[in-house]
């Protein structure tokens, strides 16, 4: 697996009316040239759009990778999954995964400036570690680590780091059991 990002404080968010303005902006945070930044974020929404409702899993997965998600092998993306829109580079998918379907993997939290007493603005990575499960419906929040062969509940809600061999499910996911193999 490729070296894994750190997390790190993201500024709050700021409408812009102005694409100019909103581009800049964006471009600063990632320190990238704006012409730059404006054709990486094409690529990705393209991508991501294609890889959305793509009915070839091979092609999802090659989809994502070209966004940036770190994949590894023999995984299954199922349909309507999204895989963060703006840092899909600090999504870590290990061996023999499966997401299931209309799955959410964020990477970021970016509340508007008024939330900045309440909520911090962060990108923090997902893990999901070889051999997961996320079953359909699933949401994984910004920093959390999926351990090995564990399996996430359908329609969970995960915001904690859940622990290998284990099925976790609810909102917010707790362990229910161990897996045995």
């Amino acid at each position: 697996m490729k070296e894994i990002k750190k997390v790190k404080s993201a500024p709050y968010y700021q409408p812009s009316k102005s694409f100019f303005k909103q581009a800049s902006r964006g471009s600063k945070k990632r320190k990238s040239n704006l012409a730059v930044f404006i054709i990486k974020k094409t690529f990705n929404f393209v991508f991501e759009t294609l890889a959305y409702n793509c009915p070839v899993n091979s092609w999802r997965v090659r989809l994502h990778r070209w966004r940036g998600v770190n994949i590894g092998e023999n995984v299954f993306i199922g349909l309507k999954v999204t895989l963060d829109h703006s840092y899909p580079d600090y999504i870590y998918i290990g061996d023999n995964v499966s997401l299931a379907g209309n799955n959410f993997v964020l990477t970021h939290s970016n509340p508007y400036k008024h939330f900045e007493k309440t909520f911090e603005s962060y990108i923090a990575p997902v893990i999901i570690k070889d051999c997961a499960w996320v079953s359909i419906g699933a949401m994984i929040l910004p920093g959390v680590t999926i351990g090995e062969y564990s399996v996430i509940a359908a329609g969970s809600v995960v915001q904690k780091t859940i622990p290998d061999r284990v099925i976790a499910g609810g909102i917010p996911a707790k362990v229910i059991k161990d897996v045995e193999l």
